[in-house]
């Protein structure tokens, strides 16, 4: 084999291999599969919530996943559909179309 050929054949290779590793490097980006494998569907206290992520569905994932973040640094799955859950989502959304305005 032309030694050219060779060259530019381990190129390709290393190239779709660095591709393919990256694409695994995030839930969101590549793996198609959802986070939440189960819900937290008790009250939990807001004081310890640091931080609420929404995702929402999509080619990841088909469910709507909340994911709240503790004072202790552990991650929640939240139910969704619970209405202390909708309500967190609808202000966390009025503040942020607030912030956009402005």
């Amino acid at each position: 084999m032309d030694p050219r050929r060779r060259v530019s054949l381990l190129l390709c290779f290393s190239l779709l291999a660095a591709a393919l590793l990256q694409s695994r490097a995030s839930p969101l980006n590549g793996e198609l599969r959802c986070q939440c494998v189960e819900l937290f569907t008790g009250r939990f206290p807001a004081k310890l919530i640091t931080r609420l992520n929404l995702y929402p569905a999509g080619p990841h994932c088909a469910n709507i996943e909340v994911i709240a973040t503790t004072t202790d640094g552990r991650e929640v799955c939240l139910d969704p559909e619970a209405p202390r859950i909708k309500a967190a989502i609808a202000k966390l959304l009025e503040k942020k179309k607030e912030s956009n305005q402005l």
